[in-house]
C-alpha cells in the first residue's frame, strides 16, 4: 500500500520517512477522524471493510506532488493523468491547507510545510493565471465557495495539459 501511496512521489516518500513522532502523531488523529468520515458515508456493511482513510494526510501529499509533476516541463512518465484526477488533486491540496494550520500547525515550520510550500511555487511556475476559468467546464471545486475563498489552484490552468 504505502509503495503505491508514493508512486510517484519521492519526495512525500522522503518527507514521511523523516517525520518527527509528534508530527507523525498528529497525522495519525488526522487519518483517524478522516477514516471515521470515509466509513460513515458507506452503508454499515461496507464501512467495516474500510480499513483505511483512502485518502490519508501521506496520500493526499502524494497526490498533489504528483500532479505537479505532471505538469512540470520535462515530465516524461506513461502514466496517464485523467483531467477527473486533476479535479482530485486540486480538492486534495485544498484539504491540506487547514489541517496544516489547524491539527497539524506543529509540521508547519518542519518538513511537512516546506514541501507544501515547495509543491505550491513549483505548480504556480507549471500554471498560469486562468482568469477565464478555462478549465472549469471540467475541474470545478467540489465545496461551494466564493470565488474568491478559491485557493490560487484553482484560478491557474497548466502550460502543459497532462492529459492531452
Amino acid at each position: 500500500m504505502a509503495h503505491e501511496m508514493f508512486r510517484s512521489a519521492p519526495e512525500t516518500k522522503a518527507a514521511w520517512a523523516a517525520l518527527p513522532a509528534a508530527v507523525r502523531d498528529g497525522v495519525a488523529r488526522c487519518d483517524a477522524e478522516r477514516h471515521e468520515a470515509e466509513r460513515s458515508r458507506v452503508a454499515p456493511e461496507l464501512g467495516e471493510r474500510i480499513t483505511s482513510p483512502l485518502y490519508s494526510v501521506a496520500e493526499r501529499f502524494a497526490s498533489w506532488e504528483r500532479v505537479v509533476r505532471h505538469l512540470e516541463p520535462g515530465w516524461t512518465s506513461d502514466d496517464f493523468h485523467a483531467i477527473s484526477a486533476y479535479e482530485n488533486d486540486l480538492d486534495s491540496r485544498d484539504s491540506l491547507g487547514p489541517l496544516m494550520k489547524g491539527q497539524l500547525a506543529e509540521a508547519q515550520e518542519g518538513a511537512l510545510g516546506r514541501l507544501l510550500s515547495q509543491l505550491d511555487e513549483r505548480f504556480v511556475a507549471a500554471t498560469v493565471p486562468d482568469p477565464e476559468h478555462a478549465l472549469r467546464a471540467w475541474v470545478r471545486p467540489t465545496r461551494t465557495r466564493p470565488e474568491a475563498e478559491l485557493g490560487l489552484w484553482w484560478k491557474r490552468r497548466p502550460v502543459r495539459y497532462p492529459w492531452d
